[in-house]
């Protein structure tokens, strides 16, 4: 029951963009079915995955393939039914939000073609999280990788999106080529391409590191750890903002997937290991919301604070390969949970806030924030769930961040209790690097908000927005409601993962219980002390609006001198974020635009800032055109003599095999 509710919900969701194709005559009934199938794929497949989690469901099928070392074998199990449940919903929810926000029957070919790489790319994911084959996993990772260019460079008119698109299929490809290492190896050195014979896999020595670094590689790519998150801006700032809400909420996690179910194979990995991640995702979470802060393009800051998300989500998963490493299994749960659920955390209010900045875009046409102002009296729907994702990513109770970063900030304190000198106790550094990312996250927000939703219009297109349809504004009521329930009830979703940490950590069933009830216990009672907090706030309220009204004057606001106060005046999200990003100066290595107000009635003045990417704008793209002049010359030097080429290719063939059998 459980397998054909799983396989029947993947075919009709891959399936569902035929429908835009079959009725293209009729776009509103093609767009619905296509989104209606969609739905009930996603519904399926949940429910499946909710058999698993919480009852005695799961499923292993495996058929004969005709490719060679490769067969048909999926599996359903804890972990991977963990993964399902946001890959499916999350496209879900996007697909109706795409009724009133990329409707076919004004995008025409267009929107049908989105519609068709939806279904693919929503489908391939659920491959990926079901594979238990090296073959049929490695087929799923490239019908994604595809199927999102796709999508990236639906607005195929706009160089930059054609840009972003070819960066992420580059890169991509790179992380490909490194898990096709790790595969060949493993599945030669086990004798199989079954996941189910690499269990107990040695790490020890200079093979395992060489694993670990292809694993790292390949899906550290997908998932944009720092340093290898160079594709990620540009992809989610191009793409259509419904697909962004799916490239950032969900797509990114395959790499979070892969990562799981591969360390799962290794028969005591070294504590080295989960440093390594560990120290990578500290790395990720500071160095993503710094730059995050710097961005004027909404959706391209809301793709850095992915790179934040995701470095907390590697933190967590570094604290559990440390306890498995110390068979300790309470490092093992809460470091697990915490990032598993943060994966599932950051799907819902990411693709929330992405969902919001795609309103804002339907609205007033652009996503420059230095334009907006004052959306929130035309959009205050929007304006209340964009602030409802935007407090649940800064990890504030008693919204669903808040638990799950609790549940990593727990597991780093315990490295206070190892003795001094062991190396593992440097996790206790990440409680404070997780404060110092909520801080920054929550002025970053701030910016936001009040840039974009507070004050006054700063441009025309700001003066003329409406609030969204209700298409638009369903889906991301039902994400910042799922925000609230997470954040409000933590000890529903404790058993899950007690579930799936006994299985990816090869526990006893029910081993992990004492630690599990234990955070649970202490994130329900910090959400409860928030809880109360926020009702007394309310209730403050309420009285004092029952108080008696007095007259109020109205004025303008102080202009700070100014004759004639206007929105100009007003602070824009460079002058709001500038001391912080002053802070990064020597990394960030911002661009200053400043031309200073002069004289006693000022007619004019500016200021903004501009921080290109550390890795693509400063070391890749440099290094790409230093390798094209050197190719120009090489060939201008030999114009039309092939025998010379030949003699070139020679030459590299032979410095390869030198390298190969003196150094490797």
């Amino acid at each position: 029951m459980t397998a054909a509710l799983a396989i029947v919900g993947l075919a009709l969701a891959t399936g569902s963009g035929l429908f835009g194709l079959a009725l293209r005559r009729r776009p509103a009934l093609g767009q619905g079915l296509s989104c209606a199938a969609l739905c009930a794929g996603a519904a399926l497949g949940v429910a499946a995955s909710a058999r698993t989690l919480f009852g005695p469901g799961g499923f292993v099928l495996r058929h004969p393939w005709h490719e060679p070392y490769g067969s048909l074998a999926l599996r359903l199990d804890p972990l991977s039914a963990l993964f399902l449940v946001p890959v499916l919903s999350v496209p879900a929810l996007s697909s109706i939000y795409g009724l009133a926000y990329w409707p076919q029957a004004r995008l025409g070919w267009k929107a049908i073609r989105l519609q068709l790489f939806f279904g693919l790319v929503t489908g391939s994911m659920g491959l990926v999280i079901l594979a238990d084959n090296a073959l049929l996993f490695l087929v799923g990772w490239e019908l994604m990788a595809v199927a999102a260019f796709m999508l990236v460079r639906s607005e195929e008119d706009r160089p930059e999106a054609l840009r972003a698109a070819w960066i992420y299929l580059a890169a991509s490809h790179v992380g490909t080529f490194a898990l096709f290492a790790f595969f060949c190896v493993a599945g030669s050195a086990r004798g199989s391409f079954d996941f189910d014979a690499w269990r107990g896999m040695s790490a020890a020595g200079a093979g395992g590191a060489w694993l670990y670094g292809f694993l790292l590689v390949g899906f550290g790519v997908k998932a944009g750890l720092v340093p290898l998150h160079f594709w990620l801006p540009g992809a989610h700032a191009a793409a259509p903002s419904h697909v962004s809400a799916v490239m950032s909420g969900v797509l990114l996690k395959t790499g979070i997937y892969g990562l799981l179910r591969t360390t799962g194979f290794f028969e005591g990995p070294p504590s080295s290991f989960g440093m390594t991640l560990f120290a990578l995702g500290a790395l990720s979470g500071v160095l993503g919301v710094a730059l995050a802060l710097a961005q004027h393009d909404l959706k391209r800051l809301l793709a850095y604070h992915s790179v934040e998300n995701i470095g907390i989500i590697a933190m967590g998963l570094g604290i559990a390969l440390v306890g498995r490493s110390r068979g300790d299994g309470a490092l093992v749960f809460l470091g697990f949970a915490g990032g598993a659920l943060h994966v599932v955390n950051h799907a819902l209010f990411k693709s929330l806030l992405f969902l919001g900045a795609g309103s804002v875009h339907h609205a007033a046409g652009t996503r420059d924030i230095e334009r907006l102002g004052g959306l929130g009296k035309a959009m205050p729907i929007t304006a209340l769930l964009f602030l409802v994702g935007a407090t649940a990513i800064c990890g504030l109770p008693p919204l669903n961040g808040f638990v799950s970063e609790w549940l990593v900030v727990l597991g780093s304190l315990r490295g206070m209790s190892l003795p001094r000198g062991d190396r593992v106790a440097y996790l206790a550094l990440g409680a404070p690097a997780l404060a110092f990312i909520g801080g920054l996250a929550a002025a970053c927000f701030a910016k936001v908000q009040g840039t974009v939703f507070l004050g006054q219009p700063r441009s025309e297109e700001a003066t003329r927005v409406h609030e969204s349809p209700s298409a638009m504004l369903l889906p991301m009521a039902l994400l910042g409601a799922a925000c609230l329930a997470i954040g409000l009830a933590p000890a529903l979703v404790v058993e899950p993962l007690e579930r799936a940490a006994a299985e990816w950590g090869g526990a006893a069933p029910g081993s992990l219980a004492g630690p599990a009830g234990s955070a649970a216990a202490s994130a329900a009672w910090v959400s409860a002390v928030a809880v109360a907090l926020l009702v007394a706030v309310g209730l403050l309220a309420l009285l004092a609006r029952g108080r008696p009204a007095r007259p109020v004057p109205r004025s303008e606001t102080w202009g700070c001198g100014y004759a004639f106060p206007t929105a100009r005046m007003e602070y824009t999200g460079s002058s709001f974020a500038q001391i912080l990003v002053e802070g990064f100066r020597s990394v960030l290595v911002p661009r200053v635009e400043l031309s200073q107000p002069r004289g006693a009635f000022p007619r004019s003045a500016r200021f903004a800032t501009e921080v290109p990417d550390l890795v693509l704008d400063r070391a890749i793209l440099p290094a790409v055109h230093a390798c094209e002049g050197g190719a120009r010359a090489v060939r201008s030097a030999f114009p039309g003599r092939i025998h010379l080429y030949a003699v070139l290719v020679l030459l590299a063939l032979v410095a390869l095999l030198a390298w190969r059998f003196i150094w490797w």
